[in-house]
């Protein structure tokens, strides 16, 4: 089982609530592994939006001349949260995590210290 696969098992089974999550590279779109999901949530779709996203933020902030990285990009919606976290180091340049979690069954803070704890053992 690669590094990828299994940082995908650990993010579905200790973040509570997590519905699915995906390694992406943002430089082409592409989900390099996703884990979760179904027929309402299709993580190679929302892989491809989800680059848009980071891909439009970092414009932004070169244009507006701000410093610094982005930890993370969190959408809110009725019932989900959707987080988008970049990937740090070397191993991690161009990737972000992406997970999508049950608003009403997570602790969003919990969630996000965990993907990043993930994210920081990731090597790719």
């Amino acid at each position: 089982m690669s590094n990828v696969e299994i940082s995908l098992k650990e993010i579905m089974t200790s973040i509570e609530g997590a519905l699915g999550t995906a390694l992406v590279d943002y430089t082409s779109g592409m989900a390099l592994g996703t884990l979760g999901g179904g027929k309402d949530l299709d993580l190679t779709v929302a892989a491809a939006g989800n680059t848009d996203v980071i891909r439009a933020k970092t414009r932004t902030m070169e244009h507006l001349g701000l410093t610094g990285e982005i930890e993370d990009v969190l959408i809110t919606l009725g019932s989900q949260y959707h987080i988008i976290q970049p990937l740090k180091g070397r191993s991690g340049n161009g990737l972000f995590l992406y997970l999508v979690l049950d608003k009403g069954k997570s602790n969003l803070a919990m969630a996000r210290h965990q993907l990043k704890r993930v994210g920081l053992d990731l090597h790719v």
